[in-house]
């Protein structure tokens, strides 16, 4: 029995959820969406696009609702997000996201559980072409939407599908923000999509990608890792996995581009490690994606 009879189930404030079956697979999608109250902006919200939508949304609407509420003290403003999740009770549906985030053409994998399916990659394509054909058009027929301020997030597996949605369709956003995006991935198979974008960046005026990682993401272990039983075996892992050199070296091939299609930045966050970084990166987001005032157009 409580100690609380009055007790009630905690609800994230202007937030609903809607399950959706997919077009492409046939599977269920739970789609968060936070709506500020008030009349829209004239062109309508700006909106932020998450994967991992059941771990994030309400780190994301707290973040929202504590800063643009101060908009002269923060430089955010209110607007919609929708995150893309799955109808489960945890923050991750490991399975279904490792197909739906993995880049084409994607590879089969041992199961996570005994007596569970193979864990297979490849399915970005499919996943991208849900939320482009599907939930973007469920939510422009509800809420009003500035196209030009549309913003994608993504974490780890999630950053890679930021990645590939750039690579392949540079038109679909204009913010695009990979947090710990995991480029290494089956022989940094994301590497294949960026000739094409190389060749035609058709992306919108003023898109901006903000690569991250956490300060343990580098090849410094974190104080409660050394010393520890696997410390070899992270080290070892810390050569494959590369989070800032490969997010580095794709910010300045990205830079180089002629006609400066897309302006890139990388920043490292002070004490994370790659899951810890998480919260630390959808603040950011809700930063990036809802600024008033672009930081780099301040002279």
């Amino acid at each position: 029995m409580t100690a609380f009879p009055n007790s009630s189930l905690v609800t994230i404030g202007d937030t609903t959820f809607h399950d959706v079956v997919s077009n492409q697979n046939g599977q269920t999608y739970r789609i968060f969406v936070y709506r500020p109250g008030g009349e829209p902006p004239k062109d309508g919200w700006p909106i932020l696009y998450m994967t991992d939508g059941n771990a994030v949304i309400g780190t994301a609407v707290d973040a929202m609702r504590a800063q643009a509420c101060y908009p002269t003290g923060t430089n955010v403003c209110y607007g919609v997000i929708v995150t893309i999740g799955y109808p489960v009770d945890g923050a991750y549906d490991p399975l279904r996201r490792s197909w739906d985030l993995g880049p084409p053409p994607g590879q089969s994998y041992p199961p996570f559980y005994e007596n569970s399916p193979e864990v297979r990659t490849g399915g970005s394509e499919e996943f991208l072409t849900f939320v482009e054909d599907q939930i973007k058009p469920m939510i422009e027929a509800d809420i009003p939407i500035d196209r030009n301020r549309q913003a994608i997030f993504g974490h780890s597996f999630g950053g890679l599908f930021v990645l590939y949605s750039l690579f392949t369709r540079p038109a679909a956003f204009t913010t695009w923000i990979a947090a710990s995006a995991s480029i290494y991935w089956e022989n940094c198979a994301i590497n294949e999509f960026l000739p094409r974008f190389e060749a035609a960046p058709a992306t919108r005026p003023g898109a901006e990608l903000f690569l991250s990682c956490g300060e343990y993401e580098t090849d410094k272990l974190a104080p409660f890792q050394r010393g520890a039983a696997d410390e070899a075996d992270r080290l070892t892992q810390k050569k494959i996995t590369r989070n800032n050199d490969y997010s580095v070296e794709l910010m300045n091939r990205l830079n180089r581009l002629p006609d400066s299609p897309i302006r890139t930045e990388f920043e490292i966050y002070a004490g994370e490690n790659h899951m810890s970084l998480l919260p630390v990166a959808v603040n950011r987001a809700i930063q990036t994606a809802f600024a008033i005032v672009k930081p780099h157009l301040i002279s």
